[in-house]
Formats: structure tokens, C-alpha cells, sequence
């Protein structure tokens, strides 16, 4: 969560979304469950879950997959069913969808339904799969272990005990129709791990409940001390690397840019990497061209992107697509293509200004050690 979270991504508004609306929803629950005489309206939090939950899907119409189970599993004990479709669902539903075609009209400029849209990509037309897949079981086996890491083996001690099969079964839910579709990514099950992470708070609540042994007069640190020590030590570092150190090289370089741009040495920028690998203009502040390699999927399946005939041949791909390279003031470009594009660079009469850190080991691509700014020659 400490590195999720915190990233501009709309799954992150999803997954808060997300939570606060099952908490006014299961507050719901069990304040009905627990007043003996049932009330004509609704209790005001269900409406409120309603709500969020309706945000939700307008951010990321895949916000509906575990919405789907909370809603049915409830609504087949609901005695008044009529009533909450007629008269919570599809009000609210109703005037959200409203509100964000509107919106995406006056946007887009066109009459455009964006939730239908993303579903015709996402699921009919299997349209993620251009970005790469995974095998059916990943997020079981590799995806969420990875996210939840150490807190693992205490949250299934937590869903064991705790008996809560409801929200366990909510979390299995997710990962399993999200393992249906062939491109996988760790954020879009991010919305599941604050309840993984309960389910861990609820194992240590136990083992805090356990003495600890005294051995000839030594008193052992206790349960819930080892936990918690095991847990530091396996998730501070590893918070504190991935967060200041890990691929900062785009951050830096843009910081770097943007000065230069204020000292007025910038004119334009090429970005000769996948395409959103740096923050671009949310961090340069200024307004000048640039251009990155375009990802966007074709509808021929197999014809490649820029970025992935980039990849493939540097030199000639700048040559056909760019031409002349004057009319760029920088370029940026990873470490790991700089060896294949430095005569072109050179030629072209740009030189190295900055070289920045990137990253220690590699993810999906080449090592992307370092990020290295050209600039030519003449705006030095």
C-alpha cells in the first residue's frame, strides 16, 4: 500500500472508493441485522454505499466485479427487493451515469459512453492483451503474494480464525475473475489488499492475546514482537528502496528539464522510451512540444507500436519516423538504447549533458540502469 497507493493511478481512487464504501455497506448490514423491528426506509449508509460504489464504476467500470458479489450475496436475503433495485439502485446508478456522460460529453466533445467503451477493449475484443498476458493462476501464485508479501501468511491465519467468509470470499472473488482475463497487472487488484490487510491486523490483534514464555527466569520476546519486527524488517527497507531509489531516474530528469526549461536552454524534448515513462508536463510546468513513442494498440493484432519498433531496431526507427532530428532541442533515452543510437546521436551533433539512476535490477525490459538527457550542440 505505501507504494501503491500513493501513485496518480486511478486504481488508487478506486481501491479508496472501494473501501469506504463496503465499510458504510456492511454497516448497513449489521445495523439491520441488529434492530428488531425493520424500518420502511433503508438506513441512510447503504444509500451512501450506493453512492461510492456508483463512483466507483464511473473511474473504472471493473470496480463492478466485486460490487457484483457484495450486492448479490446480500440481495438474495434482502426481504424487500423491489424496493432496494427501484428505489437505491437504480436511482443512484441512474443519476451518476448522468452526471459522467455529460461530463464525458462536454469533454470529449461527442456523444461517447466511456463504460461500454472500456468494456468492448477490456473484455470483448481482449484489447489488453496487446500490452502482454500472464498464465491463468498468476495472481494466485505471483501477483498478490508479491503485492501483500510478508503480511501473506498472516492474513490467512486472520481468514481462518476470524471465520469471515464473506469478505475472504470477496477477496477470492476478485483474483478469480480478474485471472479469466489474459492481461494481468498488480494494480487492478489493488482495491482487495486493504482486506487482506485487515485480515492481517485481526491475526496479530490474536497473537497479541498470547503470553510469552518465561525460560529459566528469561522473559522471550512475545508473539506479537517477533510478528512485528519480522514485519519491519521485511517491509521498511523495501518501502524506503522502492519509494526514493527504484526507477527515480524519470523524476530526476524532469526536474532537471524543467530547470533547464526556466534557464530557457529547452526548446523541444524526444522521448525515446515507452511511452508514459516519465510525468511529463505535471512535472516540466512549462509549455513546450515533446513527443514519446506511441503504445497506442492497433486493430490489426500483431502490428506493433513506436515503442515496440523502437525496441527493435533504434537507429532505423528514429531514421524513418524522425528524419532530421534538428528540430529537437534534448533527447532522452535509456541507458540500455544509447549504445545502439550514440552514432546517430552524434551525428546528428547532440552530446550528453546528464546522466541520472535509474534502477539496480530490471522489470519487464533490459536493465534501464540510468537516464541520459542529449542536448545539441548549439543550446549549450
Amino acid at each position: 500500500m505505501f507504494f501503491c497507493i500513493t501513485r496518480t493511478l486511478s486504481n488508487s481512487l478506486e481501491t479508496v472508493l472501494t473501501v469506504a464504501g463496503l465499510y458504510y455497506w456492511f454497516t448497513a448490514i449489521e445495523s439491520s441485522k441488529g434492530t428488531s423491528v425493520v424500518s420502511k426506509q433503508s438506513p441512510p449508509s447503504r444509500k451512501v454505499a450506493l453512492l461510492i460504489a456508483a463512483l466507483s464504476c464511473a473511474i473504472r467500470p471493473t470496480s463492478a466485479i466485486p460490487w457484483l458479489y457484495v450486492g448479490l450475496l446480500d440481495f438474495i436475503q434482502m426481504k424487500s427487493k423491489c424496493r432496494f433495485v427501484f428505489l437505491e439502485v437504480i436511482p443512484v446508478g441512474a443519476i451518476v451515469l448522468a452526471v459522467t456522460t455529460l461530463l464525458d460529453w462536454w469533454m470529449y466533445g461527442q456523444q461517447v459512453i466511456v463504460p461500454l467503451n472500456f468494456l468492448k477493449f477490456n473484455l470483448f475484443s481482449s484489447g489488453g492483451d496487446y500490452y502482454g498476458t500472464h498464465v491463468f493462476h498468476w495472481y494466485f501464485t505471483q501477483g498478490f503474494p508479491s503485492m501483500i508479501w510478508t503480511f501473506l501468511p498472516f492474513a490467512i491465519f486472520g481468514i481462518v480464525n476470524s471465520r469471515e467468509w464473506r469478505i475472504s470470499g470477496l477477496i477470492a472473488w476478485v483474483l478469480g475473475v480478474y485471472s479469466i482475463l489474459g492481461h494481468k497487472e498488480f494494480r487492478f487488484v489493488l482495491p482487495v489488499l486493504p482486506l487482506a490487510l485487515m485480515f492481517s491486523g485481526y491475526c496479530l490483534a490474536a497473537t497479541s492475546q498470547l503470553k510469552s514464555k518465561n525460560m529459566h527466569g528469561k522473559r522471550w520476546p512475545s508473539s506479537l514482537q517477533l510478528s512485528v519486527i519480522l514485519l519491519i524488517i521485511t517491509n521498511v527497507p523495501m518501502a524506503l528502496y522502492m519509494s526514493l531509489f527504484h526507477q527515480r531516474g524519470m523524476e530526476d530528469v524532469m526536474y532537471y528539464l524543467s530547470k533547464e526549461a526556466h534557464d530557457g536552454k529547452v526548446k523541444s524534448i524526444l522521448f525515446l522510451m515507452p511511452c508514459h515513462s516519465t510525468p511529463y508536463y505535471s512535472t516540466l510546468h512549462y509549455n513546450l512540444p515533446m513527443r514519446f513513442l506511441d503504445c497506442t494498440p492497433s486493430d490489426n493484432k500483431g502490428t506493433l507500436d513506436e515503442s515496440d519498433r523502437f525496441l527493435a531496431s533504434p537507429p532505423d526507427f528514429v531514421d524513418e519516423v524522425f528524419g532530421n532530428l534538428s528540430s529537437f532541442s534534448h533527447i532522452v533515452l535509456f541507458e540500455s538504447e544509447e549504445r545502439h543510437m550514440l552514432n546517430l546521436l552524434l551525428r546528428n551533433s547532440f552530446l550528453e549533458v546528464r546522466r541520472v539512476f535509474h534502477s539496480h535490477f530490471k522489470v519487464d525490459r533490459d536493465l534501464q540502469s540510468s537516464v541520459i538527457v542529449y542536448s545539441q550542440r548549439d543550446v549549450l
